[in-house]
């Protein structure tokens, strides 16, 4: 409603608004008032840009040309008359400037920077060099012979192979230990410690219980619980039970705890 008298370079009425509001302000408590506070704000500031267009300076434009005439005449400029070489250095000042032309404009202009500006790091407080660049690591390209291509699986296969006849006939040793056992004396089962326990080698105990659980699994001997409530092992006795107990111990497996200590 006053939008003529606000922007009006001699009214005061503008700043006096922006006081009022700021007063208001301290008051508000609801959503709806600081949502007015903030469209009084976008006009107020409309209003500041309108007052601030129309405010005369009385400053003219800035003129490059006219300024850097203005700085070589301060600093001296020696004008002397030069041959016009060609129309296109038509209005160029020539001349010299004195040795001590830079000297002058930096002594008028040390006036005015008085103040020594704050010393600061952009980059911390160690001097900042270039990241080393990575080496780049070519990849090697797959091979295209067929002699390559078949020399890697077959070092890998012959490998597995090693390892698992290695496990195969270990496990093959032990049954056959147990079942030489319970050939000698068929009504006295063994206990499973006794069997897998390797007094001096822990690992080695490891290793037994490891191939002792493949005889279990596939079905070629039982572990059961005596009186005592220890496990015994025993090997199972003809083909028709060994296949009954096999498909089902093969869905039952347990896993037993053994520390150094225990084992000592």
């Amino acid at each position: 409603e006053n939008r003529e008298d606000m922007l009006s370079s001699k009214s005061n009425k503008l700043t006096e608004a922006l006081e009022e509001a700021n007063k208001l302000f301290s008051g508000v408590s609801c959503a709806r008032e600081a949502a007015l506070d903030a469209q009084f704000l976008v006009l107020a500031s409309n209003l500041g840009k309108e007052k601030a267009n129309e405010l005369h300076s009385e400053m003219t434009a800035f003129d490059s040309l006219a300024f850097a005439e203005d700085l070589l005449t301060f600093m001296g400029l020696n004008r002397i008359e030069v041959e016009e070489k060609d129309s296109d250095n038509e209005g160029f000042s020539g001349g010299y400037l004195p040795s001590n032309a830079w000297h002058k404009l930096g002594a008028e202009t040390e006036k005015y920077f008085r103040r020594a500006p704050s010393f600061h790091y952009m980059l911390g407080s160690f001097k900042s060099e270039p990241p080393v660049p990575r080496q780049r690591i070519e990849r090697q390209k797959k091979a295209t012979g067929r002699e390559e291509k078949r020399a890697m699986p077959a070092q890998l296969k012959k490998m597995e192979e090693s390892h698992q006849e290695a496990t195969e006939k270990e496990v093959e040793r032990i049954l056959g230990l147990l079942q030489t056992h319970f050939k000698n004396d068929p009504d006295m089962p063994i206990s499973f410690f006794d069997l897998v326990i390797d007094p001096n080698s822990f690992a080695r105990t490891v290793e037994n219980i490891f191939h002792v659980s493949f005889i279990v699994r596939d079905g070629f001997a039982q572990l059961k619980l005596d009186e005592d409530k220890l496990p015994i092992i025993e090997p199972i006795k003809g083909d028709e039970g060994r296949e009954d107990d096999r498909s089902n111990l093969a869905r039952n497996q347990a896993v037993i705890s053994l520390s150094y200590q225990e084992w000592k």
